[in-house]
């Protein structure tokens, strides 16, 4: 399906991968994504490593709509131990460093990470796409309109699909002359987007096959889900577990969950389904 070069670590991607999210934060818009403390973040790994996830984003800043502003200091305390750690204990993780500050993604790839997953898809820091190509690591680009405190203000679309690829077709060249390798593409559902327009990307995820980049969908939990269902992101699983299957049949090449084991029960069914996965008796 696609490779990406890790630093040296090349991961071919036959099928699609799931990334295993552990937020560093005291105030993640889901509970049950939060870990304090190495043990804690050390824990979540293993489970989630052993559940299958081919890739961990560590993230230090929630970046839930209205959330408060941290700068790159307070998010590199919060960050850079994790990942230290992660990348001493499980020497061959592959780990994401969930940031928009140029300054932290740097710290974190020295400190081990391998992958910048930037929601700013480097307007929040004109730095990060230049950064990420002198680095040569796989570099996540989010679609977003303004920034999280203020980017509910912005949700406004005639055609949120079109508008969409239209920032991906500037990006994928501002990318490509940054020299950025491996490119993966993220619409950002829930990032200056209603309800609707999340589904309407969703429902239009193929079209995205244009760009000939793994496309990652990171719909876990979030507010488009629990309010359609009237209930809590803590009871969204079954409603994440739903959606992740029609991204998948839409081309979707990576799942940014914070269930892992599900998830990757999600891919097997789907391969399965398409008659990719193996058949015995």
């Amino acid at each position: 399906m696609f490779t990406l070069n890790c630093r040296g670590k090349l991961l071919k991607a036959d099928k699609p991968l799931v990334m295993g999210i552990i937020n560093t934060t005291p105030d993640s818009f889901y509970e049950g994504s939060r870990f304090q403390g190495k043990d804690g973040v050390l824990r979540q790994a293993e489970k989630m490593l052993k559940e299958g996830a081919a890739l961990l984003d560590i993230g230090g800043q929630s970046t839930r709509p209205s959330a408060g502003r941290i700068g790159p200091g307070e998010e590199l305390g919060r960050v850079i131990s994790a990942i230290e750690s992660l990348h001493y204990n499980f020497p061959d993780a592959l780990i994401s460093i969930d940031t928009y500050y140029s300054q932290v993604a740097e710290e974190a790839v020295a400190a081990g990470a391998c992958i910048i997953n930037d929601i700013g898809g480097g307007t929040l820091d004109e730095q990060m796409i230049p950064l990420a190509g002198r680095l040569g690591v796989p570099y996540i680009c989010m679609h977003i309109r303004g920034n999280p405190s203020n980017m509910n203000e912005y949700a406004n679309y005639e055609n949120v699909t079109r508008d969409v690829i239209n920032y991906f077709i500037k990006k994928t060249a501002e990318c490509r002359e940054a020299g950025i390798k491996d490119l993966i593409i993220d619409p950002g559902f829930g990032f200056a987007k209603k309800a609707s327009h999340n589904y309407e990307l969703l429902r239009n995820l193929a079209l995205f096959r244009i760009f000939e980049k793994p496309v990652l969908l990171g719909i876990s939990r979030k507010r488009m889900i629990y309010r359609t269902l009237n209930g809590t992101a803590e009871e969204a699983l079954n409603g994440t577990t739903a959606l992740n299957m029609a991204g998948l049949m839409g081309g979707a090449g990576i799942l940014r969950v914070h269930d892992v084991k599900e998830a990757v029960e999600t891919i097997r069914l789907y391969e399965a389904l398409e008659g990719k996965a193996e058949r015995s008796l």
